[in-house]
């Protein structure tokens, strides 16, 4: 999804990019940057069911693999001088022990706050990272790593279907699965890709648990008419161009509805030199000329009518364009309606009265054009209506289901922490030790050094020893953990994977510094309500 970022004087500084809170004084830099995932219940709902879904006799869930960071192979990180913390130590206390005081450590239990984060990533792969469940004012918040959110070596999100599965096993979700809602991370690493502030908070709906697929398929029809309490899902699923073909002559308009679209990722080039007025219709067959085609990119009306005329990227497409009203029957008008309220469809719609009845509906399309490679696919896919009706349940907030974790920062280093998470990938030298199935744990006490990499733009990472592999990013660094609690308090998250003796496997992991600016960032996002996507 695109995002802009403003300045304080209001100006454009770069796209693709997270929405940045302008906190603080005008001339300086905001602190958190911010992406809404899931906008609202029905949006939510189609997350949940999209992993949900059975397909080749498992779910998305099960089939997702994990998250494979940019730098695959970590170089040897040399180490610098110490921490400075940028203000007092500060501590927020788990959910439950808010005036207790934590027990000592005996043995290990694994936390009940441990899952899976899952994502579509930047390559629309099945991925997933490691996190916890985090205290919060709404007890709906969830750590994890910021690039388990941001891809900032693509500049492009992570946060497409995101979802958070406490104590996930093998496709099952014994608490529900929880939606993102919204995404908070560092301006610093939003912008400027700085691996010294790789951490998010990420706030979920409750959770929920759903039977039965997706619930009920109907056709357009019903789907349309329906008024009942149960909720309404549209998905859109991939078809190729010639099953697009297929579909238009058996049905015509009046069938089950289908449309084509550009995919998001497919990016303008320059229009070529040799264009005229004459042949320019040699460009818009599916194979182009040249290597290059004209595609139309629809717009809203008011943008159709402040662009100019002529054969340059942005200009009108008069040829697909509907500049005159264009009938259409009352399912396609309350399909699109949906559509548009959800800011989906750019176009414009009317009903077509006489007197004080409505005999008819229009609808209104606009393009501007779009030169792109040849090679470039167009997007098809049919929409399928589903009506979930008794199939989902309502599980409660997260931190009601599993606890959550305190949080704590500008704390001193050498203290004794234990990391968890999902490890999984092979060792560079192929060694699979890992098989991310269930959460593992590590321990020892964190380097009183930082570390520098400068190949993952790294100045003051910590560290700790540990043959983790990834899979275990995002996943907690707990201080004062309790045993018999399975609390304690998140002071870092795992971000890099360190090959230090250089033998090809890895014996390092590394976290940001948890200071003032990461609680701030924290602060933030334990403040924002979410709710729940079932209808009462």
């Amino acid at each position: 999804m695109k995002r802009i970022l403003l300045p304080a004087g209001g100006a454009i500084l770069a796209t693709g990019m997270l929405a940045a809170g302008l906190a603080g004084t005008a001339n300086a830099n905001p602190d958190w940057a911010f992406d809404t995932m899931a906008k609202d219940a029905p949006s939510a709902v189609a997350v949940a069911n999209f992993w949900l879904e059975v397909n080749d006799k498992t779910n998305r869930l099960a089939q997702a693999t994990p998250y494979t960071w940019e730098t695959k192979a970590t170089p040897t990180m040399s180490v610098g001088g110490g921490y400075t913390p940028d203000g007092k130590p500060g501590t927020v206390a788990p959910i439950g022990e808010e005036k207790k005081t934590a027990a000592k450590i005996k043995n290990i239990n694994l936390p009940k706050t441990i899952g899976k984060v899952f994502f579509v990533d930047a390559d629309k792969n099945l991925k997933w990272c490691s996190g916890t469940s985090i205290q919060s004012k709404y007890r709906n918040l969830v750590s994890t790593a910021g690039h388990c959110v941001y891809d900032e070596g693509k500049n492009a999100s992570v946060a497409d279907n995101w979802v958070f599965v406490p104590a996930y096993y093998q496709g099952k979700t014994p608490y529900g699965i929880f939606v993102g809602k919204t995404a908070y991370t560092h301006y610093d690493f939003s912008v400027f890709e700085d691996k010294d502030k790789d951490y998010a908070f990420v706030t979920v709906y409750n959770g929920v648990q759903i039977g039965g697929g997706n619930g009920r398929e109907v056709t357009r029809k019903e789907f349309t008419e329906y008024t009942g309490s149960g909720t309404k899902i549209v998905q859109d699923k991939p078809i190729t161009a010639a099953e697009y073909d297929e579909g238009i002559k058996k049905y015509g308009v009046d069938g089950p509805y289908k449309t084509v679209a550009l995919d998001d990722k497919v990016e303008s080039i320059g229009k070529p030199a040799n264009v005229t007025n004459a042949n320019v219709h040699d460009y818009t067959t599916a194979k182009g000329k040249d290597g290059v085609k004209l595609v139309g990119s629809e717009v809203t009306k008011s943008a159709y009518d402040a662009a100019k005329d002529g054969l340059e990227n942005g200009n009108k497409y008069l040829g697909l364009s509907d500049t005159n009203p264009v009938p259409v029957s009352l399912e396609e008008y309350n399909a699109l309606k949906a559509k548009k309220a959800n800011g989906e469809f750019p176009g414009e719609l009317a009903e077509v009265k006489q007197g004080d009845n409505v005999i008819g509906w229009t609808k209104q399309q606009f393009y501007v054009k779009k030169w792109i490679k040849a090679t470039a696919q167009a997007k098809y896919w049919l929409e399928v209506y589903y009506i979930v009706d008794g199939f989902i349940k309502d599980t409660g907030a997260l931190g009601d289901n599993v606890g959550g974790q305190g949080f704590t920062w500008n704390q001193k280093t050498g203290q004794t922490v234990f990391a968890f998470g999902y490890p999984a990938d092979a060792h560079p030298d192929g060694n699979k030790a890992y098989t991310g199935v269930t959460p593992k744990w590590t321990y020892g006490k964190t380097s009183g050094k930082v570390y520098v990499s400068a190949a993952d733009k790294v100045e003051e990472h910590v560290g700790l020893k540990s043959s983790f592999t990834p899979g275990a990013d995002g996943g907690p660094w707990l201080v004062k953990y309790s045993n018999a609690k399975r609390l304690g308090y998140v002071n870092g998250v795992t971000s890099l994977f360190g090959d230090q003796d250089k033998n090809n496997r890895y014996d390092l992991i590394t976290s940001p510094y948890f200071d003032g600016e990461t609680a701030a960032i924290y602060n933030k996002a334990a403040a924002v309500w979410s709710g729940s996507i079932v209808k009462k």
